[in-house]
């Protein structure tokens, strides 16, 4: 008789369990359904791509519209400096073809393809931070990593970078799951998403995930026999794959990521690019792409111990680094959600005492009104970016205001091609599109066009002189060019706005 008040005990503790991972799962799906909403909308606010994205861009574009046909490659005719992987490109463009094979039948503009693959990326990306959300779910619990994801969405740069076609951001994806493995104690998974980050897309990650690699073989949770017994077999299989897939596509022999680790690490022409002092990413780069969290990252790490071996190959990975002069805010993407996760524990946390006093509450209160306070510095910071792609909006009027019947063959020289005019934009297949680098202005090839897009601060600039006589100024497009004080109280500060493009069309005879 004993046994039957039991057994509904039991049962209710089941039901009970099952509702809680029912209600988990529907506050998980949420989260990580407005991120990729948050995602999206930064895509469209700024669905341009600016030159750093070129090689992947283009990359994408001619797998999709060319196939096999390498000879029509832009990568043959614009190398850029060193050569890339052609690997993150074929991933989304074979993920993402029937999508495009649809639009295509439907004749929907080709720049909407170029939406298509960004959103693809930002998908990957985001499917690399929910591993990792796991990982600092089973480690931390739900409260920490529901607050992760609110913080992540509210600040600028991880999310604006997520869906742009950069080296860095195709290995981020990489870098999320393997730590979010590292995470979960799976080392094999961990040594075999490190070594496709490492080997195929970004040699200086063996920083960061060596470090942490040390970090298990030191402490004993990994053993050397395990290691090697992963690393070889996903070493050797790597290589191997980006030499075959790239010196077909780059028609040489080739390992891509070795030439790069080559021309910026050993050669130190990184540095040809600009410098910046040995401490720029810890006084400049986290704390803007951390935002106003930056704050609650030291209190994070007071209140959990167990942050620390989270947080320590990030640091170290940021020092070391920080030796090379060249120094960009995305080549440290890596570690922004690492950071966000003491500041998601710091949240938890207050959260969980803020029922103890009502001092303990309006601490929490105020905490999670940071989260304001970044969207507001997101909200500037997306407003500005919106008005750095002067090149793409020019190409997106210069379709607009010119008949598609018309036989117009268009130069588009560097300044428009670095801000936002890739073959996605080029929308017209009966037009000419010419990127010919260091022709003579106004000579006799420059004459042969029937439009110049010229980059040029003024109708009086002497990039226009040539053209005086024998053009006509069909378009102006202004671009973003600092920030000045305003004159009212109700908005200080204003936007300046100077001219960056011209579209020129040729006089006729």
């Amino acid at each position: 008789m004993c046994i039957i008040p039991w057994y509904y005990d039991l049962k209710y503790v089941y039901r009970k369990h099952r509702e809680n991972m029912k209600s988990i799962g529907m506050n998980i799906f949420k989260v990580e359904v407005l991120a990729a909403m948050v995602m999206i909308f930064h895509l469209a606010i700024c669905p341009f791509t600016k030159v750093e994205e070129s090689f992947n861009i283009q990359a994408m574009h001619d797998i999709l519209y060319h196939g096999l046909d390498i000879k029509s490659y832009d990568h043959l005719v614009f190398p850029g400096v060193v050569p890339r992987t052609f690997l993150g490109p074929i991933a989304v463009s074979i993920t993402v073809a029937p999508l495009v094979s649809i639009a295509n039948f439907l004749h929907i503009s080709k720049f909407f393809t170029q939406f298509i693959v960004r959103c693809c990326l930002g998908a990957f990306v985001l499917f690399g931070v929910s591993s990792f959300a796991d990982g600092v779910f089973k480690k931390f619990g739900s409260s920490v990593k529901h607050w992760f994801y609110f913080t992540l969405v509210t600040q600028f740069h991880f999310m604006f970078y997520i869906s742009r076609p950069l080296p860095n951001v195709f290995a981020l994806s990489l870098v999320m799951m393997a730590i979010g493995a590292w995470l979960k104690q799976q080392h094999s998974r961990f040594i075999w998403y490190s070594a496709v980050a490492i080997l195929i897309f970004r040699a200086e990650l063996a920083l960061y995930l060596g470090l942490v690699l040390l970090m298990e073989v030191v402490a004993g949770r990994l053993s050397l026999v395990s290691l090697f017994k992963h690393a070889v077999p996903a070493g050797v299989l790597c290589i191997s794959l980006t030499v075959l897939v790239d010196s077909f596509f780059w028609q040489r022999w080739l390992w891509p990521e070795g030439e790069v680790l080559w021309y910026n690490i050993i050669l130190n022409k990184s540095a040809n690019w600009g410098t910046e002092p040995f401490l720029w990413y810890f006084y400049s780069a986290l704390p803007r792409a951390l935002a106003f969290s930056v704050f609650l990252v030291p209190l994070g790490l007071y209140f959990s111990p167990r942050l620390r071996p989270l947080i320590l190959p990030a640091v170290g990975f940021v020092l070391l680094y920080s030796i090379l002069p060249h120094k960009e805010l995305r080549f440290i993407i890596y570690v922004f959600p690492v950071f966000n996760v003491a500041v998601a524990l710091a949240l938890s946390r207050l959260w969980m005492n803020s029922s103890k006093s009502t001092v303990q509450k309006l601490i929490a209160f105020g905490a999670i009104l940071h989260l304001l306070a970044n969207l507001s510095l997101t909200a500037a910071f997306l407003y500005i970016s919106r008005h750095n792609y002067p090149g793409g909006v020019a190409m997106r009027y210069f379709h607009q205001i010119t008949p598609p019947h018309n036989k117009e063959h268009v130069h588009i020289d560097v300044a428009t091609a670095q801000t936002g005019v890739t073959r996605f934009t080029q929308l017209n297949n009966n037009w000419i599109y010419n990127k010919t680098e260091d022709l003579y202005p106004g000579g006799h090839e420059m004459m042969s066009y029937t439009h110049l897009f010229v980059g040029a601060s003024s109708v009086n600039d002497k990039a226009l002189r040539p053209y005086k006589s024998t053009h006509t100024v069909e378009l102006e497009v202004h671009g973003f060019d600092g920030i000045s004080l305003g004159k009212k109280p109700s908005a200080p500060f204003s936007l300046k706005m100077s001219p960056k493009i011209y579209v020129l069309k040729k006089k006729l005879k």
